[in-house]
């Protein structure tokens, strides 16, 4: 997955509304300041807070 750049710059956490990074196999999106990810599934963002894995239980896309 490779998410336009633009759309990485605009992109915000629901929680925090700070940036995001994405992970290193490109599954998901990490908010650093709430340490939570987010799906990204068929190259499409999920950002649903109820959808949002801690960081230390993030396993990505399987």
């Amino acid at each position: 997955m490779t998410l336009n750049k633009d759309l990485l710059d605009i992109l915000a956490c629901p929680r925090c509304k700070g940036g995001l990074e994405p992970t290193p196999a490109g599954d998901g999106l990490v908010c650093p300041q709430c340490k939570v990810v987010y799906p990204v599934k068929d190259d499409i963002p999920i950002m649903l807070d109820d959808q949002a894995v801690s960081e230390k239980d993030w396993t990505g896309s399987k």
